[in-house]
Formats: structure tokens, C-alpha cells, sequence
């Protein structure tokens, strides 16, 4: 295990005991390379692993905080996994979406609060269905802050992770999941083709690039008979 393992695992420790309390702030790299007796660089690449996994996030000028919902990713999330999509997990399928919506807005608390945006910044909506092999597969609800990339129809059409990767050689990096699950709602079952009533898979999920910038907050949701055989639900697009 590398020191930066070492020093992230540590301060992971501290987070998930509540020993650092959801929403403080955390020493400056100064103070934590002499805590840790090591230098800024290592320190930083302890940093970035944690703002990857969800636990923490930098504010310009401000510092790097715990994130407020820290304490829920033993029991709510996942391990981290690079966000992988419908058409990497499913190589030898016919995988295509059906534009449902796109439009921009202003992003609203909750978007600003996970994508770590000011105020009067803008998002992208974005809603579509999945399908393998020509069955619905997902009903995904995306939030996407528009400084990313340009999302258009066309793209939607495709895989918005490839697309981010090959046009603008974005890298990206983990995602913090929680996973639920629910009844199929009316959106659901206009959406998927499922009865109301039904139980459905719910993956909602922050994804990062490497350099630890959110580029999307999203809802998938799952019809069980999918859920139930497939290993790959939580790799989404």
C-alpha cells in the first residue's frame, strides 16, 4: 500500500467514526504533511482518493470540507468503481436510447449542494431509456452541468461517457452510489413498460473526473426482471 493509501485511509477512518464531524473543515495540506510526516504531493493524491470516493469536496478559496451525507456511505453505497456505461458492459449488444428530454436550466440547491456549483450556474436535464437488444433496460434521470461538455439529441442518442472521453479526453474517475429500491411509479411504467405497483431498482449516483470535479448527478432506475440477472446494474451511463 502506497503512503497516500496509507494517509487516505486514515482520514476515512476519522470521517466514517465521526471523529471528523459531516461538513468540517479539514487542516490545510500544510498542516496535514506535517500531521502525516510527508509532503503536499502526497498529501493532495490522499485528498483527491477521498473527494473521488464522495467523502469530501474542495472549494475554491475555502478549503476541503467533509461532505454532509459522509456518514451514509457504509450503509447506502457501493465501493467506488470507475463509471462505466450500458454499451462498455454490454460490448456484444445492441445498446440503444430513446431521447425522451433535454433541456437547460439553472441548477437548483440540491444540484449545487452535489455537483459543487454556485449560484446562477447552469445544468443540462436530461431523461432517456435504455434498451438492450430493443427491451427497456433503464429509465435514467441526469443532471449535468453544462461547462462540461455541449449535449445534444445526437449525442443522447449514443454513450454520453464515450462521447466525454473521445471529444473532450475527459478521464473520468469513480462515482459515490446509494441504491434503493421502490414501486414502479406512473414515470416508471410510462417509461420502462412495467406495471405500477411493481418493484424497481433506484441507483443514484455523483460520478467524478479524475482531478475529483463532479460532471453528473443521476437517478437510473432498474425493472427487477434486469436487476435480478444482470451484475452490472450500478455501471451506468
Amino acid at each position: 500500500m502506497y503512503k497516500y493509501e496509507k494517509i487516505s485511509q486514515a482520514i476515512r477512518k476519522q470521517i466514517t467514526e465521526q471523529k471528523i464531524k459531516p461538513g468540517a473543515l479539514l487542516p490545510d495540506q500544510n498542516q496535514l504533511a506535517k500531521e502525516f510526516n510527508t509532503t503536499r504531493i502526497t498529501i493532495g493524491k490522499a485528498l483527491q482518493s477521498l473527494i473521488i470516493e464522495g467523502l469530501i469536496y474542495s472549494k475554491r478559496g475555502a478549503g476541503t470540507f467533509v461532505r454532509k451525507d459522509a456518514h451514509l456511505n457504509d450503509e447506502f453505497t457501493n465501493d467506488v468503481d470507475k463509471p462505466l456505461g450500458t454499451t462498455s458492459t454490454h460490448p456484444h449488444s445492441k445498446v440503444t436510447s430513446k431521447y425522451i428530454h433535454l433541456t437547460a436550466r439553472i441548477a437548483n440547491e440540491v444540484e449545487k449542494k452535489n455537483l459543487l456549483l454556485e449560484d446562477g450556474e447552469t445544468v443540462y436535464v436530461i431523461k432517456r431509456t435504455r434498451f438492450i437488444e430493443g427491451k427497456a433496460y433503464s429509465y435514467e434521470q441526469t443532471i449535468m452541468p453544462t461547462k462540461i461538455a455541449t449535449i445534444t439529441e445526437e449525442v443522447l442518442k449514443k454513450s454520453i461517457y464515450q462521447y466525454l472521453e473521445n471529444e473532450y479526453h475527459l478521464e473520468l474517475a469513480g462515482s459515490h452510489r446509494q441504491i434503493t429500491a421502490r414501486k414502479v411509479s406512473e414515470e416508471d411504467a410510462k417509461f420502462l413498460g412495467e406495471k405500477l405497483g411493481d418493484p424497481i431498482l433506484v441507483i443514484s449516483q455523483t460520478s467524478y473526473l479524475v482531478d475529483g470535479t463532479p460532471f453528473e448527478f443521476s437517478e437510473s432506475r432498474f425493472p427487477y426482471q434486469s436487476s435480478a440477472v444482470s451484475a452490472d446494474v450500478n455501471l451506468l451511463e
